[in-house]
């Protein structure tokens, strides 16, 4: 059986080397850091507590450590080593140096990790949507490494493109272009909510403006009235006319013009023939009109 002042000399006197190690860690928001002192584990809040990046530190006791300098490159070289890398493109930029990324390779991160999914990737001080990058993981985190300077920068430039013009998720095509690129636009797209209310509102003039030209009219404004939109379109012949159209089936809630109470009976598509209909039979009733006049 151990004998137990042994084990707690033994833990007494790993806490008083504390003392006297430094050790490189990355810190993020919350000011907490950890290292490993003959197999146990420590955590440190920083002094600074607002510290945020990765540097070199010193315990001033078992609960506090101190930030000394922060690591050179051949340092951080030889932490990252330590550490199993993964390619990933930057998605969305959450709060700081936090981004949210995607694997550039599904199969290559199912297989060495067990997932294909969004993650979060710290300390991301390089880099912007849709860029390659390299990260490791830790077994609880994952940390910006680098840039991939392997990646084309042709595949990030065509993706803001994309999102820029915004094109739809399912539009969104080019040479090159896989699965994964798909995926990391669309979870862009996603978290963008502005991009996907102008994305709507590009679906709704679209579905508005072919109804029109299919029954011979033309778009010229719509706009949003919760449960209707209100539509100004003009006949092939320049009449102005403006109606309250049902989002649901584009079904007439109220024409513009006298429909004797039957708006409800028409859509967009055939409300333009209506109009034609009716102007043609006022057209015709006034020739008759001044017809009978002449005689």
């Amino acid at each position: 059986m151990t004998d137990i002042r042994n084990l707690l000399n033994q833990l007494a006197a790993q806490e008083a080397q504390l003392n006297n190690i430094q050790f490189l860690a990355p810190c993020v928001g919350g000011g907490r850091v950890k290292t490993r002192v003959a197999g146990m584990v420590y955590t440190f809040q920083t002094k600074p507590k607002k510290f945020e990046g990765w540097g070199i530190f010193q315990p001033i006791n078992d609960k506090i450590a101190k930030f000394v300098e922060e690591p050179s490159l051949p340092q951080l070289e030889e932490y990252f080593q330590l550490l199993k890398p993964l390619r990933l493109f930057l998605a969305c930029q959450l709060k700081g140096q936090k981004w949210l990324a995607y694997p550039t390779n599904e199969s290559d991160a199912k297989q060495r990790f067990g997932f294909a999914k969004p993650i979060v990737v710290h300390l991301v001080t390089e880099g912007a949507m849709f860029e390659s990058i390299i990260a490791r993981f830790d077994g609880s985190s994952w940390w910006f490494e680098d840039i991939d300077r392997r990646a084309d920068p042709f595949v990030a430039e065509q993706l803001r493109e994309a999102l820029k013009n915004i094109t739809p998720p399912k539009e969104v095509k080019f040479k090159g272009i896989t699965p994964e690129m798909k995926t990391v636009y669309d979870l862009v797209a996603r978290q963008k909510e502005e991009f996907m209310k102008q994305m709507q509102q590009q679906r709704d003039e679209k579905q508005l403006r072919e109804a029109l030209e299919m029954g011979g009219g033309e778009l010229q404004n719509f706009r949003d009235r919760s449960t209707y939109w209100q539509v100004e379109w003009v006949t092939r012949d320049g009449e102005h006319h403006t109606s309250a159209i049902d989002k649901n089936d584009l079904t007439v809630v109220s024409a513009g013009i006298c429909l004797s109470g039957g708006d409800r009976h028409f859509d967009l598509q055939s409300l333009v023939g209506v109009v034609k209909e009716g102007r043609r039979k006022r057209e015709e009733g006034r020739r008759k009109e001044g017809g009978k006049t002449e005689k």
